[in-house]
């Protein structure tokens, strides 16, 4: 891969991301436990479409074959999308949804800030918006595991279930391939296993004051960030998402 190559394979990582986990919350819009939460989570939803426009716009420049963030979003199939796993997993229930946003924006927000310095200013910028909004999400999902944690005695179990759920598809956000080190060589992006050890202590820190126990590290599934493999949600996550834009092709609203 030359690097215009590698540069576009990134931003669509980074707009994948943004994008599924931006479409789970959204999926919550009527069905979460009190109003404010639905309206938080909504904005938070918001936050993570905006970002991946951002991401995905740029990298259909980068590309340079005329695909917007619009086709890239809407026209791709399974195998073409870039996200982690633990972003296209099911909201199940209340603790299941805040634990994974928790664990995916604790990550988000130790990579936006090391963006935030890329040699390249375009993706810089773009991260430091992203940086502001994921500071927020860090802390109001970090609040909620604490609370449903030190709850009561069912709160704390779901809890703890939802982290222990959720754990094994954490690794693959710390994996190095190719395209990771042609992009830390060029000062671009960092190299994802440097962000652990932030990660790891950001995420120790609120499970010790949610009274929960952090899992043990086994095998983790990976796949989802070069495209080798996603899970069966995915699938339907892109039927209901991408429904509008394949029965009406070309549409212009």
């Amino acid at each position: 891969m030359d690097r215009q190559e590698v540069l576009f394979e990134y931003l669509l990582r980074l707009g994948d991301n943004a994008l599924i986990l931006g479409q789970r919350l959204c999926e919550l819009v009527g069905w979460a436990p009190e109003l404010e939460e639905e309206m938080a989570l909504a904005n938070i939803a918001l936050d993570c479409i905006g970002q991946a426009r951002l991401f995905l716009s740029y990298a259909g420049e980068v590309e340079g074959r005329g695909r917007d963030e619009d086709a890239l979003a809407f026209r791709r199939d399974v195998l073409d999308l870039r996200n982690a796993l633990l972003v296209e997993q099911p909201n199940g229930d209340f603790a299941h949804t805040i634990g994974r946003l928790f664990l995916i924006s604790a990550f988000n927000e130790q990579l936006y800030a090391a963006l935030t310095g890329s040699a390249d200013r375009r993706l810089a910028d773009i991260a430091q918006k992203a940086l502001v909004e994921t500071r927020y999400h860090v802390r109001h999902s970090g609040e909620w595991v604490i609370r449903l944690g030190d709850g009561t005695e069912e709160s704390h179990r779901r809890m703890q279930k939802a982290i222990d759920d959720l754990w094994m598809y954490t690794g693959e956000l710390f994996t190095t391939d190719e395209i990771d080190r042609k992009i830390a060589e060029a000062g671009i992006g960092p190299d994802p296993a440097t962000l652990k050890p932030a990660w790891d202590r950001r995420v120790e820190a609120v499970l010790r004051e949610a009274t929960l126990e952090r899992p043990q590290d086994g095998w983790m599934p990976t796949g989802g960030k070069d495209g080798r493999m996603h899970s069966e949600h995915l699938g339907h996550l892109l039927a209901e998402m991408q429904f509008l834009q394949r029965a009406y092709p070309d549409a212009r609203w």
